[in-house]
C-alpha cells in the first residue's frame, strides 16, 4: 500500500544513513534523481515483508515500527539474526547484493522506504561522505554478527537474554525519550527464543526469575528495568 513521503518529517532522518544520503530537511530536494527512485509502502504486524533469495532492485529502510531479520530452516526452525528498529537498512550488505540473504517480517504495524540500489550506488560513486556512511554502517553490522555468535556460544539463558535486553534498550534510547527505565516492547517470548538460540518455556523461566529478583518486568508492551546495574552485570560484555 503507497503512503506519503515522510522523510521530511522523519525524526531519525539526521542521526541514520538517510540523513547523509538526502541532506538535511531544510536543503532543496535533489534535481537529478530519476523518477522511481524511492518509494513507500506499510505492512500489518506479522506480515512479511521479503523473502530469502528474493532479487530485489530496491534497498530497504524501516521508516516507522519494529521489524526482524530471520533465516529459517526447512524444517520451521527460525533464527532472529536482528531486530529492525526505525532508521535501519534491512541490511547494508542488501546494496551490494541483488538478492537477500534472509527474510524479514514486520513485528508491530510499519512503514518501509524503498530506495533505488542504482541510485545508492551512484551516490557512492559521487559522494565520499555517502561511501563512508556505507562502510560504517557494514562495519557496525560486523561488529553485532561477532557479538551474536560470542552470546549464543559461550553465554548462558540468563546471561543471553540479559545482552538482547541491554542491546535492544540501547538502541530504543536512541531513538525515544525514556523516563524511570520503561522501553518500548513489543517483543513476545517466541520472538526472545528464536533471537537467543532457546525454547520459549526457558525464556519465560528467565524472566520470571529476573523478575522475583525485582530486577525487571514486562507487560503491555512495556519493559521496566528496575535493577539497571544488575542487568548491567549479567548481560555486559564488556
Amino acid at each position: 500500500m503507497s503512503i506519503a513521503s515522510i522523510c521530511v518529517t522523519c525524526p531519525h532522518r539526521e542521526t541514520g544513513f538517510c540523513g547523509t544520503l538526502f541532506g538535511s530537511p531544510s536543503e532543496p530536494p535533489k534535481a537529478d534523481r530519476p523518477d522511481g527512485w524511492q518509494h513507500f509502502a506499510a505492512a500489518r504486524a506479522g506480515e512479511q515483508i521479503a523473502y530469502r533469495n528474493q532479487p530485489s532492485n530496491d534497498i530497504f529502510v524501516l521508516c516507522t515500527g519494529w521489524a526482524f531479520r530471520y533465516f529459517q530452516l526447512a524444517d520451521g526452525r527460525r533464527q532472529i539474526l536482528k531486530f529492525l528498529l526505525p532508521g535501519d537498512f534491512f541490511s547494508p550488505t542488501a546494496i551490494f547484493e541483488k538478492a537477500y540473504h534472509f527474510s524479514v517480517k514486520a513485528l508491530t504495524e510499519v512503514q518501509v522506504s524503498g530506495i533505488a540500489r542504482s541510485e545508492i550506488l551512484a551516490r557512492c560513486a559521487a559522494d565520499s561522505d555517502i561511501r563512508w556512511a556505507v562502510a560504517n554502517s557494514c562495519a557496525a553490522e560486523t561488529r553485532e554478527a561477532t557479538e551474536l555468535v560470542t552470546v549464543l556460544g559461550q553465554l548462558s539463558a540468563e546471561e543471553r537474554i540479559a545482552y538482547l535486553l541491554l542491546h535492544l534498550m540501547s538502541r530504543v534510547a536512541a531513538r525515544n525519550v525514556i523516563r524511570e527505565q520503561r522501553y518500548p516492547f513489543p517483543l513476545r517470548q517466541q520472538h526472545i527464543a528464536d533471537a537467543v538460540g532457546l525454547t520459549p518455556v526457558h525464556v519465560s523461566r528467565v524472566f520470571s526469575h529476573l523478575r522475583e529478583r525485582r530486577i525487571l518486568a514486562m507487560s503491555e508492551g512495556m519493559l521496566k528495568v528496575s535493577n539497571l546495574a544488575e542487568l548491567e552485570k549479567i548481560g555486559s560484555l564488556r
